[in-house]
């Protein structure tokens, strides 16, 4: 298909497979990463109140790698994909004729 031929046809795009708002996206990726410094924040407070025991080390292993995973997970792309392809109907003259009848 020819860059004009695609222009004409543009690809068609279905509501399941929409791209949230740019509005909606930013609120997920916030609640996403305010969801993993509430984490993190637990984690600190629990390693001060643990005491010296090996959950300590392990809290505070969790809080110092908490904010790469969160900014990792608030930076993901969003992307759907249901992995059907459209017929746009340009196919309908590819189509096996049906058998004669003897």
């Amino acid at each position: 298909m020819t860059p004009r031929d695609q222009r004409k046809h543009p690809e068609a795009v279905r509501i399941t497979t929409a791209a949230p708002s740019k509005a909606e996206e930013i609120a997920a990726r916030q609640r996403r990463y305010l969801f993993s410094m509430a984490v993190r924040t637990l984690c600190v407070i629990g390693a001060v109140v643990v005491g010296d025991w090996w959950l300590r080390w392990v809290l505070i292993a969790g809080a110092v790698f908490l904010p790469y995973v969160a900014v990792v997970m608030a930076n993901a792309a969003n992307s759907r994909d249901d992995a059907f392809d459209l017929r746009d109907g340009s196919a309908a003259g590819h189509e096996l004729e049906s058998p004669p009848e003897p």
